[in-house]
């Protein structure tokens, strides 16, 4: 592909994605930060689907996920992009990984080191991990219930931490209250993660989430190229300033060029934007037609 012409599609991408962020804020959407910690997301021996499964959740209960960032396990690296998702004013941080016994699970110490608080043993963490390793042991999948260190370590929360109960797995969830602001730390293995996440987390963030309605909507456009399609775009998103339109080229079927297109909106209240999302998809459909693709929903 053209340089000139790879250079002019992210310009695109980035004018329109830019600005309907900026007016996206005036709706005051409860905001996330993602921090998934661990060597393998960063080698490529693991692909990321506990990001991708949070902002789902996340986007679906009107919150906004400000960004997703992975990183080692490394205790200056992850305290720095805590404390660094605090300073932005993030509502809510949600960590992944590195709850565990073993020597590099470490995001606790990352986070207590961020928000300068000590690791203390937690009773309530302590009792729910004595718990697991009783029933293990009555299970016969453990042959000691003696609490080691590494067990004990996983105990251990920043002072004020609130441990959230992990039916799956034995490492706790933690919330940490830091003025307005809230840290959850959640488990890596994500049957663990998911478990924590609905049965514990989301009641607490639907109780402080801002209400917002947000709607999306997929168009697929055949027989029509991108570039053809970005002044529309353009044009429509700049005409209703709460629907983002997000363009992803899917390559050719039989010779027909397929972009698929993902319209999001929030608002306060479902009967305008709903309303207003309908006009929008009609009004592509027809600009598509006129320049000579097709649309399927």
């Amino acid at each position: 592909m053209d340089l000139r012409k790879v250079l002019r599609h992210e310009l695109i991408k980035t004018y329109n994605g830019a600005e309907w962020l900026k007016r996206k804020t005036q709706y005051k959407q409860t905001t996330f930060e993602i921090i998934c910690v661990g060597n393998e997301l960063l080698i490529g021996k693991v692909v990321n689907t506990n990001a991708n499964w949070l902002a789902k959740m996340i986007t679906e209960i009107g919150g906004f996920v400000r960004r997703i960032t992975d990183v080692r396990d490394d205790l200056s690296e992850i305290s720095s992009v805590v404390r660094e998702g605090l300073k932005r004013g993030t509502d809510w941080i949600i960590t992944s990984g590195g709850l565990g016994p073993t020597f590099d699970d470490m995001t606790l110490n990352g986070v207590a080191k961020a928000i300068r608080r000590p690791l203390k043993l937690n009773k309530q963490a302590y009792q729910m991990i004595l718990e697991k390793y009783k029933d293990m042991f009555e299970r016969g999948i453990l042959k000691s219930l003696e609490i080691t260190p590494e067990r004990r370590k996983m105990a251990e929360l920043p002072a004020g931490a609130i441990p959230l109960r992990n039916r799956v797995g034995t490492a706790p969830g933690v919330l940490i209250k830091f003025g307005r602001q809230r840290i959850a730390c959640l488990p890596g293995v994500p049957a663990e993660l998911m478990d924590i996440f609905e049965n514990e987390l989301l009641p607490i963030i639907q109780k402080s989430i801002k209400r917002v309605c947000a709607i999306e909507r997929t168009l697929i456009a055949k027989d029509v190229i991108e570039s053809a399609l970005a002044p529309v775009i353009k044009e429509l998103v700049s005409k209703y300033p709460a629907i983002y339109i997000k363009s992803h080229p899917k390559g050719r079927e039989s010779g027909v060029s397929i972009i698929e297109l993902h319209l999001t909106a929030t608002a306060p209240s479902p009967e305008k934007i709903e309303k207003e999302m309908e006009q929008v998809v009609q009004e592509l459909k027809e600009k598509i037609a006129a320049l000579g693709g097709t649309t399927e929903q």
